[in-house]
Formats: structure tokens, sequence, C-alpha cells
């Protein structure tokens, strides 16, 4: 089957017209122009945008659905959601909790990978700031330690790829070696680390910034903290949600300008994602959902969000006004790269057929993933 449409969005030119041929669940080939007239097979999609299906590798539910407790049927139920949104590849996020608790949730979310349902499992904690919480329960904070780490990671059965952590934390540098040698991305967040810190635990081999601004020692001349370090280091990679609310969008430019290859859109979505307003729970903390921003009932933290990748893109391109094929590739080959997710984000061939179809307004109209069409 040939797709065509008057754009295609690929990780680095913008082909106007093109066409992508599928056979199966995989993509065979990807070109400019018009397909072949000889071929009987193609499904014209006039003056649409087709581009790679989305990767989230920070999300913690959707759909009135949460990660949290490694449930199927709510895994199930977030991932769904999302889906149906555009993100074909989908890493689930757990916040902080007990230890126990949280291998519970890490072995229910590892079948569920196994299956093919997710794409993997990022921790988000247990070893964050106590004085940059964020949503996270102030009362399971703890300082890493090797023990702790060989236990969920065992749990996860080789599917935790990201960890993000305080590196100022006692332990937290050995903590980042220990987790990239056993292959997992090593994420600062949540942290008061300053710059000399931040640059101790990127030489030490963490890569990525977890939502950079939000939940961290802030930018400051005199003393430029994890901000600077993740923005100037050569390798990192820096999480950033495009929401309004995160990021006031002069933010949102400032960071994707100065890394437009090393920036990726996340949501942080909760399960209040696509959902009403209301009251929800983000792990063991309430959480109050008004005018779809979602902020703890107790102290108004900022709790995650209500986004879709989809959302986040309009956001990016419409509002903070950053060139599309910046904003796709930071939906969809960054992440898919930073976490090492083979044959998703970015339409070459040989990789699976994951496609999402934009209007004009960049609006999902039609969803692929794996060669099936499940919007």
């Amino acid at each position: 089957m040939i797709i065509s449409a008057a754009n295609v969005i690929t990780q680095e030119r913008h082909l106007s017209p093109g066409w992508v041929e599928i056979d199966g669940d995989s993509l065979l080939s990807v070109a400019a122009g018009r397909p072949p007239a000889d071929r009987g097979d193609v499904v014209d999609l006039g003056d649409a945008t087709i581009a790679p299906g989305f990767v989230d590798v920070h999300v913690h539910g959707g759909g009135g659905a949460s990660f949290d407790g490694g449930d199927r049927d709510s895994a199930a139920t977030a991932a769904r959601t999302h889906l149906e949104h555009g993100t074909t590849s989908i890493v689930a996020s757990l916040v902080t909790d007990a230890v126990p608790a949280m291998c519970d949730s890490i072995s229910g979310l590892a079948t569920l990978v196994e299956e093919g349902t997710l794409a993997g499992i990022h921790l988000e904690g247990p070893w964050l700031s106590p004085l940059h919480p964020g949503a996270h329960a102030q009362q399971h904070l703890i300082a890493p330690n090797g023990e702790d780490i060989a236990t969920l990671l065992k749990a996860g059965r080789g599917h935790v790829r990201m960890v993000t952590l305080a590196p100022e934390l006692p332990g937290g540098l050995d903590a980042i070696r220990t987790l990239t040698e056993a292959g997992v991305v090593a994420a600062i967040g949540h942290t008061d680390a300053t710059y000399d810190v931040a640059r101790d635990a990127l030489d030490q081999g963490a890569t990525v910034g977890t939502h950079l601004f939000n939940a961290m020692r802030t930018l400051h001349h005199r003393e430029p903290g994890p901000v600077a370090a993740l923005l100037e280091h050569p390798d990192a990679v820096i999480e950033l949600i495009a929401d309004g609310t995160h990021l006031h969008p002069a933010a949102l430019r400032l960071a994707a300008v100065a890394k437009p290859h090393q920036f990726m859109l996340v949501t942080d979505a909760m399960s209040a994602a696509c959902m009403h307003d209301g009251d929800y729970v983000l792990g063991s903390l309430a959480v109050e959902v008004r005018g779809g921003v979602a902020r703890l009932t107790e102290g108004g933290a900022i709790a995650g969000s209500t986004l879709t990748m989809a959302q986040a893109v309009q956001y990016a391109v419409g509002v903070a006004g950053l060139p599309l094929v910046d904003v796709v590739r930071a939906a969809t080959a960054t992440p898919a790269a930073t976490l090492g997710l083979e044959r998703v984000g970015a339409l070459v061939a040989g990789n699976s057929a994951d496609l999402v179809v934009l209007d004009a307004s960049l609006g999902v109209q039609r969803v692929m993933r794996r060669g099936e069409w499940v919007r």
C-alpha cells in the first residue's frame, strides 16, 4: 500500500508532496513527489500531513487511568487514550512510592512491554530532591543506594529505560554510573544541583534533563545550576512540556533554539488527560484539574499535565513559533533515539509503519500503528 499526501515530515525534511510505501507492519520506502502512476494501491490523503507516530517517553496516564500500580486494564486504557491522539510508542512513567510498591508497579508494566502495549518504563523517583518534589510524595523520597537500584531494575526485567534522579543526593553520582552501566538512561530532574554538580552528573553519564526548568534549581547569573549545564553540554537531551503552563513560550523557544536536535517534547500527562476538569489522584496525592491545568489539592504545585503529544506539537508550532520539522523530530525521532527505542520515531525503510495524519491546524485525523489504522 502507498499513502500519499501534500506533506510528509521526515526526520530532517519536509517533503511536499510525498509518499510512503507500507508492507504489512513495516515501511518499505519514503519518497518526495507523486507516487508511481502505475500503482493501483495508492491512498491519497490530499492536503494532509503525514508524520511519524509520536513517541512519548514521560507520561503517567490518561483517559482517567494511571500507570501507577501497574494494573493491566488501567495501563492499557492510558496507552490507548494517547494512541488515539497519535502517540504510537509510549514509555510509562511512575511517580515516587515506597520501593516495594514501585517494584509491584514495575513488574506489572514490564508484562505490558513484553506484550507490545508499552515501549518501556520510566522511573521518576524515588531519588529526588525534597527541595523540588513537585507532585511526588515527600515521605517516599530517599537517597539512592545500590541495593534499591538493583531491586527496581530486576523488577523491570530489562524494560526500565530511564530513571530520573537528583545527582546531588548522597550516592547520586554512583547511581548514575550504575544505571548507565546497566544500559538505563540517567536523567537529571527534581534537583537542587549546582552547575558543577550537574556537570559532574553529565560527565558521569547522565544524558537527559527531565522537564527542563520545572522542579529544579532556577537559572541564576552567578549560579546557573542544572539549566545551564544541560543547555550547554553537547550530549545532553532536554525534555520540554509545551502546554503553556509549565513553560512560557519564550522559555520553550530559548531551549529549543539552543538545542534544535536535542530537545524532546514530553507530555508528563496524568490520568486527567483527555478527561474533564475534576478531582483526580497522582500516585497517592490528590489533584484538582481546573481549566485543564492539574495542581496538587494541597499546596497547589503543578501535578503533571493534561496534554496529548498532538496538542504539544500544535502549541510548539502555533504558539511558540518553532519550525514544524524540528517540532515533529522532537516528538518522534529524538525521544526514540535517546531511549534506544528501535524501529520507531522516523519515516525510514525498515521501521514500523507508525503514522499520524494531521490536518492543516495539525489536528489528528488518522493514526496508524504497525500497519493498522487505529483511528
